[in-house]
């Protein structure tokens, strides 16, 4: 449940063919790591059925400090290499 404090970002990201398989391997790590930061409440990356090369993204964290702890994390880490440069179609929703 969200509260008046939590941050969301939902949207998905479109990975080219080619780069499939790293993405795949690479995935569950970084929802595991992801899961274990203080204040994440919700981590979900899942690939769309419907649509090939597109991963759904739903994240929750408790306040902006949690998500921008993430983003900054996020940032220095493997899946940062792995998905450099892949489109992000983002919202972000919460408090600034």
């Amino acid at each position: 449940m969200t509260t008046p404090k939590t941050i969301t970002l939902q949207g998905y990201i479109e990975v080219p063919q080619n780069r499939l398989a790293g993405i795949r391997t690479a995935l569950p790590e970084h929802i595991s790591l992801t899961r274990q930061e203080p204040g994440c409440l919700i981590f979900n990356v899942t690939e769309n059925p419907e649509i090939p090369g597109r991963f759904d993204v739903y994240e929750e964290f408790s306040d902006r400090q949690a998500f921008e702890a993430h983003q900054k994390r996020g940032a220095k880490s493997e899946w940062a290499d792995i998905t450099a440069g892949i489109p992000r179609h983002y919202q972000i929703t919460g408090p600034r």
